[in-house]
């Protein structure tokens, strides 16, 4: 088994990552393994801009569609998934592309991390997220006062990850450990797409678009029917707007605009999990170099870490 590098490729939602990631494993025989929470569940093609079927016969993807949208998904199982992924990928001398905009994911694989094994508890997510709404409840600060170690390292606009803290801290009665079960992986190396969050607010609303006139409320309507309205899965931004507007809870347009708004701020809170000033993080500027030199560049660093 050659130990070769991964290429992780990070950034916000709609920066492109997907198009580099295809064309630089076409490039460099490699594999891609998605970092993405929302498209490891199954027939949720649409909403969450997942690979289309000819980029998957063009380039071999892992946990893409893997699971059904009711079924429990955690950042323990995506590890253990990414791990033994990883091993195969290697085992047939291809190169690991880790791509995705899940910094949880991408952060706890890179940096060695093991995550808490408390199961989800549905429930009291529900309940953390009605007292979010209320504006004058603090999640964060909550957090802050019970476990200021984690607050500090989680962006105060990352509600899901406050949310799982809370709930270790509620199960375990301690603060979220940090743990370690391996050295961070050493022979990896990060590219991230760098844009204006005004073009990437442009092309988020363009993408929120698309994925409606591309059928968006009937894939959400589909999947409701097959496994339930309340299924884990219809977190991902998206897919509740759609089931509102089926039944007639909401207009298209005003579940388009709640969609734009919600991925507005994911990529805010992408913005803490994946920032400039990060040294470990070869970025590259898209607004400032055509197609095809942006591709040449990445090219450049994936040389460089194969060969130097």
């Amino acid at each position: 088994m050659t130990d070769f590098p991964i290429i992780s490729i990070v950034g916000a939602t709609a920066s492109g990552k997907t198009s580099l990631s295809i064309e630089l494993a076409q490039r460099f025989s490699g594999e891609i393994i998605s970092a993405d929470s929302a498209q490891v569940r199954r027939g949720m093609r649409i909403g969450t801009a997942a690979p289309t079927p000819e980029e998957m016969l063009a380039v071999p993807h892992h946990l893409v569609g893997v699971i059904d949208p009711n079924s429990e998904w955690t950042l323990v199982d995506w590890l253990e998934s990414v791990n033994s992924t990883i091993r195969a990928i290697r085992q047939r001398s291809n190169i690991p592309f880790l791509v995705g905009g899940t910094g949880q994911y991408i952060w706890s694989f890179l940096e060695g991390r093991e995550a808490p094994k408390v199961p989800p508890n549905q429930a009291f997510r529900r309940k953390m997220e009605e007292k979010s709404r209320d504006p004058i409840v603090n999640l964060h600060e909550s957090l802050r006062l019970k476990d200021p170690v984690s607050a500090a390292r989680i962006h105060r606009n990352n509600l899901p990850r406050i949310i799982r803290a809370l709930e270790i801290i509620t199960e375990t009665g301690q603060a979220v450990p940090l743990l370690v079960n391996r050295p961070p992986d050493e022979h990896a190396t990060i590219i991230g797409l760098e844009w204006s969050r005004e073009s990437l607010f442009e092309r988020a609303d363009q993408r929120v678009e698309r994925m409606f006139q591309a059928g968006l409320v009937e894939e959400a309507v589909t999947l409701a029917e097959i496994h339930g309205h309340d299924s884990e899965g219809f977190r991902a931004i998206g897919y509740r707007e759609a089931l509102s507007v089926a039944k007639g809870e909401l207009t298209i347009e005003a579940a388009i605009e709640l969609t734009k708004i919600s991925t507005h701020k994911l990529i805010r809170s992408q913005s803490g999990w994946f920032q400039l000033s990060d040294s470990r993080i070869n970025w590259l500027s898209c607004e400032k170099m055509t197609t095809k030199q942006l591709f040449a560049k990445a090219v450049e660093i994936v040389d460089r870490a194969l060969y130097e």
